[in-house]
């Protein structure tokens, strides 16, 4: 009924907002068949050049003038970085709808002599509805990955367990190419450090997602987009990087397509050796014990990933599309763990336990993709996404506990064995369509997404040299997840400035876990969620000017909480150390509000507010049992209030020196209220700092200064950390016309990218800092093959 409602009631709006005299409408296209958003629309009269009325392009380039009266005219169409387009001799009559088709905006170029200066695109765009962080245009990306990418990006955070936030707010969601990858925690982290600066065309960061998004992450989305070569004929790119810190890494890899105007086929295989480090310490207290740590990682991760596909233009309105993505990864970490207990009245050493690792990992990760669009270039569309992918983790780890007293001699020694593979499938179908209609837009949808995820944690104790499952400490744990959506989304102008867009979503949540154990009194109730939840969210674009942009956002997101934290089982890190889920957890759900304000297209300032409840978050607590150990566990917080304000600016200070700059601040706080004395409420103001200035040097060489400083600010519940802070260096060169492309940089020259913070929560009070290899050089080179001149038309 609610849905019903909302149908009613818009449709209604549209038909008193249509108007009924003549018209002019079209649609704007960039060279290569892109949409150009938000440009500015202005009609003259031919007689006497006096403007009679502008509007703006909508989301599909599309544009419409109405309520004109009959007579002769000429357009103008201008967007920032294109040459003005101007379509003379249009003659209007009474009560005539004229259709000007497609209209494509070259862009901008300046020919002297042999050379051509071409408008590029800066390193951030902002956009009513997303920022842009073209990862090309800064020099400092060489060598460099996923994670550390989204350090650099506008109004994002990365902490010390590479977990993203987005102004301010957790749950983001991580695309790759428009498509959702289904990893959190430690599996996406590992795949995001597998993905390479030189894979990647831009990153898209968008943090209040239209109803035509699901409502999955709390902190909106980010879409990796990866390159892909849109030129006619046969074209390769080479890759190779080299980055020595510590520990040195390697990548290369190889880019190539052939396109046709029948067909588009494209592929990258790349590979990959990185070693690296990272180090811990903490000294805790709890139940007067003192326990000093110091952990030590080591770790070397090498493999391949691979990206096939091919689009086939059945006609200038067909599609047909396929793609098959592939990373396999073989890690090998080795970790040292030493934990002194000392006794907090007397500060006397009771035992020391040394816990020295080994984990062998492989990960497989494949996905495979058909797709069908149908696009009649006039604002009617639809597109069918069927989607498969399978992420498999093999891993095992082997552990042996020994503890000394205070004057080093073997008090005892437990060896384990763990072996925890992982085996997560999902299936999904997508179906999109629009239509213009009542002088704007509609979007629908559907998406089915099924998820089946497999997990085991077998614990084996070494026995007379023998190892054999202690089946109390094992268990396995089976959870699906099916979730039913459809949207309804509808953009339109209101008059020749504003520009809204209404959306309602609906999500049905079907979930069991099942845990199965191997020993009886340690069962535990089944996972059961089910539950329908609607997500409303609004836009409203007002283009006060050529150089004037406000936008307003709402939203209404969730994140739900995935197996690893669902699971109740008590998981062994060490002998004092446990972490176990949460099968009570609720999901969080979150209401956004964002009003952005733009200037001149280069002066972005973005105020966002947002309220959460139930927010899922990890404390640190001491064993209800043994008063040396310490447990990872999940809660729902009872509320999370958000207020964060963003400003970024891409300026040309001269002829030879560009300048970016992204300031973030935000203040957060954490409310709940757990019984028995136990509850949080924690409040922190935070703020980051990046900027990059890109110099042009002598001899055609490129230099380039950034860095970043992150101020305090609250990790998951309870942890407060302090700042950060890093400096880098790049230059860059080409040769052979251009051809070839050298970049060396050098990364946190100073060494302070590291952490440092300190929680207290029930009868715990930790204080921590770690590092790891961020200070290093890189060099990459690349190579550009076959014909770079000849653009497609397609």
């Amino acid at each position: 009924m609610k849905f019903i409602l909302f149908v009613t009631l818009l449709i209604a709006c549209s038909f008193q907002l249509a108007g009924q005299s003549s018209s002019i409408k079209g649609q704007l296209l960039d060279e290569s068949k892109q949409a150009i958003v938000f440009a500015n629309v202005a009609l003259y009269k031919t007689k006497d050049s006096s403007i009679v009325k502008g509007v703006i392009s909508d989301e599909n380039g599309i544009f419409q003038l109405k309520d004109v009266a009959q007579g002769s005219y000429y357009l103008i169409a201008s967007y920032l970085g294109f040459s003005d387009f101007k379509k003379e001799n249009i003659q209007l009559s009474a009560q005539e709808h004229i259709d000007l088709g497609l209209l494509t905006i070259k862009n901008a170029a300046i020919t002297l002599q042999e050379t051509i200066v071409m408008g590029s695109k800066p390193m951030v765009e902002t956009k009513p509805d997303r920022t842009i962080f073209n990862v090309e245009k800064t020099i400092n990306s060489v060598g460099s990955d996923a994670i550390n990418l989204l350090r650099k990006a506008p109004g994002i955070t990365v902490d010390n367990n590479n977990n993203i936030n987005v102004l301010g707010r957790s749950g983001v969601l991580v695309y790759v190419n428009g498509k959702r990858l289904p990893l959190k925690g430690q599996d996406l982290s590992n795949y995001l450090q597998n993905l390479t600066s030189e894979q990647i065309d831009r990153i898209e960061i968008i943090t209040n997602p239209s109803a035509q998004y699901e409502a999955e992450g709390n902190a909106g989305i980010i879409d990796i987009r990866i390159k892909k070569d849109k030129k006619l004929g046969t074209n390769a790119t080479v890759n190779s990087g080299f980055s020595p810190g510590r520990y040195p890494q390697t990548n290369l890899s190889v880019n190539g397509n052939y396109r046709n105007k029948k067909v588009n086929a494209f592929g990258t295989f790349g590979g990959f050796n990185r070693q690296s480090f990272g180090n811990e310490y903490f000294n805790s207290f709890q139940n007067n014990l003192n326990l000093n740590e110091v952990v030590q990682h080591n770790k070397e991760n090498k493999g391949y990933d691979y990206r096939f596909g091919s689009d086939i233009f059945l006609s200038n309105k067909h599609l047909l599309g396929f793609l098959v993505n592939g990373q396999i990864s073989n890690n090998d970490e080795n970790v040292l763990n030493t934990i002194e207990i000392y006794n907090a009245t007397t500060n006397e050493l009771d035992s020391t336990l040394i816990a020295d690792s080994h984990t062998k990992k492989k990960i497989q990760q494949q996905s495979y993709s058909i797709s069908y669009g149908f696009n009649n270039k006039k604002g009617r569309s639809l597109n069918l996404d069927l989607d498969y992918g399978r992420y498999k983790n093999e891993s095992i780890r082997f552990l042996p506990n020994k503890y000394y007293n205070q004057n080093g001699e073997l008090l005892s020694e437990l060896i384990n064995q763990f072996d925890t593979p992982t085996d997560i499938e999902i299936y999904t179908l997508t179906l999109d369509t629009k239509d213009s209609i009542f002088g704007g837009q509609i979007s629908v949808g559907t998406k089915l997404n099924l998820v089946n995820s497999d997990n085991s944690f077998l614990f084996f104790d070494e026995i007379d040299g023998v190892f054999t499952q202690n089946n109390r400490q094992s268990n396995q744990f089976n959870y699906k997840e099916n979730v039913y959506a459809g949207y309804l989304n509808f953009t339109r102008p209101l008059g020749s400035q504003l520009n809204v867009s209404l959306g309602l979503r609906a999500e049905k949540t079907e979930a069991k876990g099942v845990l199965q154990v191997f020993s009886q009194d340690l069962e535990e109730p089944t996972v059961d969620l089910n539950y329908l939840d609607w997500f409303p969210s609004m836009g409203l674009t007002w283009q006060a000017n050529s150089q004037n942009l406000i936008a307003f956002n709402f939203g209404r997101r969730i994140n739900r909480p995935d197996y690893k934290v669902l699971n109740p089982f008590n998981f062994q890190l060490s002998q004092l150390s446990f972490q176990n889920g949460n099968p009570s957890l609720r999901p969080e759900v979150v209401n956004n509000i964002e009003i952005g304000y733009t200037y001149n297209y280069k002066y972005n300032l973005k105020l966002a507010y947002s309220e959460t409840k139930n927010r899922i978050v990890q404390f640190i607590g001491p064993d209800d049992i043994d008063p040396r150990i310490k447990v990872y566990s999940w809660q729902n917080l009872g509320k999370q209030k958000v207020l964060n304000i963003n400003f970024n600016t891409h300026i040309t200070i001269n002829n030879w020196w560009d300048a970016y700059f992204n300031l973030n601040g935000g203040h957060s706080r954490n409310q709940a209220d757990y019984g028995d004395g136990i509850s949080v409420d924690i409040e922190s103001f935070s703020y980051n700092i990046y900027y990059q200035n890109t110099l042009k040097l002598p001899h055609e060489i490129s230099g380039e200064i950034s860095g970043y400083f992150n101020g305090p600010g609250i990790w998951e519940g309870v942890f407060l950390y302090e700042p950060t802070y890093s400096l880098n260096l790049g230059l860059q060169r080409k040769f052979l016309k251009e051809r070839m492309n050298v970049k060396l940089s050098v990364s946190d020259i100073f060494y302070q990218s590291g952490w440092s913070g300190y929680s207290d929560f029930n009868g715990l009070y930790s204080r921590g800092h770690g590092n790891w290899d961020s200070r290093r050089a890189s060099l990459s080179i690349s190579y550009k093959l076959g014909n770079q001149n000849i653009k497609s038309n397609g």
